[in-house]
Order: structure tokens, then sequence, then C-alpha cells
């Protein structure tokens, strides 16, 4: 009896632990955010930094959005082909693979890509910096490490991500007319009128309104793991698989709510 009392005692304390730590953690993120926010509203932007992020996290992500959108397409193409046709719809392939890639598969696809390519570099750059006290070097000089370091890389992020996204969506439409007319034999006129028509405004608008999100979300959490890495080299490799999985797990959650309050607003 005294056993399980005390098995019970320590579960609660280790909860009581876990739950003080997580709320610990959630107070640090939210005032990390909000020194990123008032460096980026005071206008504290380094130009020559974030020109350079810019190159760095988006024009080379370009080829590996490139491929996997153009795969993409052509998957949706080939699918939609064969699921239309039992029902003699085959010409509405290209609405099919036009919607899907706007509305939901080139801001989530691409997101999640980006933050396995861009965002596990911001995290292991500034995780690599902070375990070889970089970081505490550059406050000592007088020098904000959070405007040097974080700010232009999360701006980096903001801009880049939707113009990566955009990029997708239209790799993504080729590779589905390219099966469309191959495969579906639809005339090429024919499939880009369709296209065209299909997407309307609310469409486009909703998948960027949603990359701005994902953008900030990646942004925001690879550089606060970054910035929380302990425990030289091998601690990097933890904390920066750790923010590429925390990336992965919040833009899939907010992409359900983004969708519910996006379809509840416009439909």
């Amino acid at each position: 009896m005294d056993m399980n009392i005390n098995q019970v005692k320590n579960l609660f304390l280790k909860l009581v632990r876990y739950i003080f730590e997580l709320t610990l953690s959630l107070g640090n993120a939210i005032f990390f955010i909000g020194e990123v926010l008032g460096n980026v509203f005071r206008g504290k932007i380094r130009l020559k930094e974030l020109v350079k992020q810019i190159y760095e996290l988006g024009f080379q992500s370009v080829g590996i959005i490139v491929l996997t959108s153009l795969a993409t397409g052509m998957v949706l193409g080939l699918q939609g082909y064969i699921i239309l046709v039992r029902f003699g719809a085959k010409e509405y392939v290209a609405d099919m693979v036009a919607l899907s890639l706007v509305r939901e598969l080139s801001p989530v696809l691409s997101s999640i890509v980006f933050s396995g390519k861009a965002g596990a570099r911001i995290s292991a750059e500034i995780g690599s910096m902070k375990v070889n006290d970089q970081i505490l070097a550059t406050r000592t000089l007088g020098v904000d490490p959070v405007e040097y370091f974080v700010v232009p890389r999360v701006v980096a992020c903001f801009i880049v991500l939707p113009l990566l996204v955009v990029i997708s969506e239209a790799i993504g439409v080729l590779g589905g007319y390219l099966i469309g007319t191959l495969q579906a034999n639809v005339a090429g006129v024919f499939y880009w009128q369709h296209t065209i028509n299909s997407i309307a405004f609310v469409d486009f608008f909703s998948g960027i309104i949603k990359t701005i999100f994902f953008s900030l979300i990646i942004g925001f959490v690879c550089c606060y793991q970054g910035f929380k890495t302990t425990g030289g080299s091998l601690g990097v490799g933890q904390y920066t698989t750790r923010a590429v999985a925390l990336c992965y797990i919040l833009v899939i959650l907010s992409n359900f709510v983004l969708t519910k309050v996006i379809l509840a607003l416009w439909g």
C-alpha cells in the first residue's frame, strides 16, 4: 500500500515538474517572439544580412521545391485522371490539380520541405554559434544577438516562403498539364482554360495567407531552438532535429485551424 502511494506521489511530482517546465518554456518562447517583433517594428533590420539570408534560404531552396512540386503535380494529374475517367469527367483533371495545389498541397508541402532544408540550416547555424559562445561574445561587444542573428532569418523566411509557394504552384500545374495532355489526351488549350477558370482569387489568397503563417512558425521555431541549444556538437544535432519536427507538427496543425477559419470566412 505504501509502495502504491509512493508511486502515485512520484508520478504526481513528475507531472507537476513537466507542467512547470512546459509553462516556463512557453513563456520564454513568447518573450523571444516579442523581442524579435520588437526589433522588426523598430526597423532594426540589417539589410546586408537580410539579403544574404534571402539568397541562402530562398534561392538555394528553389531546386528541391521545383522537383517536389513537379512530381506532386504529375501524381495528382495521374491519380485524378484514373479516378475521373471512371465517371466520364476526365476534362476536370485540370480543375482538380489546380485547386488542390493552390489551396492545400503547395503551401503545406513547400513549407514542410522548406523547414527540412532551410529551417534545419537556421537551427544548426544558431545552435553552433550558441555552443561555441559566439552569441555570448556578440552580446559582450554590445551587439544584440537577436537583432543580428535572428531578425534577418525570420524576415527572410517571411519574404522567401510565399515566393517559393508561388513557384511551387506554377510548377505543380505544369506537372499536371504534362500528364493531362500526354496521358489523359486533354487538349492543351482546353487544359489551361480550365485551370485559369477554376482558380478564384480567394483560392490563391487563402494559400498565401497560410504560407505567411507557416513562414513565421518556421522562422521563430528554428531560431528559438537554435538559441536554446546546449550540449556541444551533439546538442546541435538534437535541437536541430527537434526544431524540424516541431515545424512539421505545427505546420500541419495550424493548417487545419487556418483552413477551418478561411472556409468559415470565405467558403
